[in-house]
């Protein structure tokens, strides 16, 4: 970086996922500024420790222009199951690009060339922007994140039961998003993550897994659901459109038949330690 206290622009820096970056930058002495889009979110992204906040949309490149002049860096993490998710972090990284930004972060995904999911697919595009910059890059591609399972652990801890609507014996390949927080502050604020593509994974699980390691915390029998996905949708309430939907399960439906691989090594070795383990996070909810 080019300052003792660089500035690292967060996008969605209020989000559940970007959210957690703030504090790993904070804890490196970074300035941290807030893209976000509602300014109703500020006060949140200053309590989160942004000491600066900028209001933009991510399909607005006027917006974008003003929100990246002037910063070190830049974390991006797009917005899940967008129609227009690839034009928006092109726009991103372009808009980065030519404010002369040093480094950046791109949150892709695992598996990013697995072209039959619209959601994987879409962070190619941004992955090749990056390579037609002078920026010193580093792409992460996170496996299945822990913290979907924080939404279920109510409906687990009163009925015994944790539904995810595909085979419950497909093994997933999942990581806390903290360590991706941390991987990517490290990387914005050295060099040793330059131009790296990282896979970030900590384990393979499948729901019968989970659910022990829940029995095991909880202290009584937990059982692996298996509902269909239009069974789940019904009693999920996600912020997502019918064509969101159908994507998602599609998603789903690649689980079932072939599971979500992923390998722990390059995770390990970029944080210098073990990453944080299933049974760990689920020890934290109970």
């Amino acid at each position: 970086m080019r300052s003792l206290n660089p500035t690292v622009l967060v996008v969605g820096a209020t989000g559940r996922f970007a959210g957690l970056v703030v504090p790993e930058l904070i804890r490196r002495n970074v300035n941290v500024r807030a893209l976000i889009r509602a300014p109703a979110n500020a006060e949140k992204a200053r309590t989160l420790g942004a000491s600066e906040v900028a209001i933009g949309d991510l399909s607005n490149r006027q917006s974008l222009e003003s929100a990246v002049t002037g910063v070190d860096g830049g974390f991006y993490i797009g917005p899940a199951f967008a129609p227009d998710e690839a034009a928006m972090g092109v726009a991103m990284v372009e808009a980065a690009a030519r404010a002369g930004v040093q480094k950046f972060v791109f949150s892709s995904v695992i598996q990013p060339t697995n072209t039959t999911l619209k959601n994987h697919a879409s962070k190619v595009p941004v992955e090749d922007a990056l390579y037609s910059t002078n920026m010193e890059y580093t792409i992460l591609h996170p496996a299945n994140f822990m913290q979907n399972i924080s939404t279920a652990w109510p409906s687990v801890v009163e009925h015994g039961v944790f539904s995810e609507p595909f085979s419950k014996t497909a093994k997933l390949a999942r990581v806390d998003y903290r360590d991706v927080a941390e991987v990517a502050a490290i990387a914005l604020t050295g060099p040793r993550l330059s131009y790296a593509t990282l896979d970030l994974c900590a384990g393979m699980y499948s729901r019968e897994d989970i659910v022990s390691l829940m029995a095991g915390e909880l202290g009584r029998p937990i059982s692996a659901g298996e509902p269909t996905f239009d069974e789940w949708a019904a009693n999920t309430r996600l912020p997502y459109n019918d064509d969101q939907m159908q994507l998602l399960a599609k998603v789903y439906g690649h689980y079932t038949r072939y599971g979500l691989g992923g390998n722990s090594l390059s995770l390990r070795a970029a944080l210098g330690r073990e990453p944080r383990s299933l049974l760990s996070f689920i020890r934290e909810l109970a």
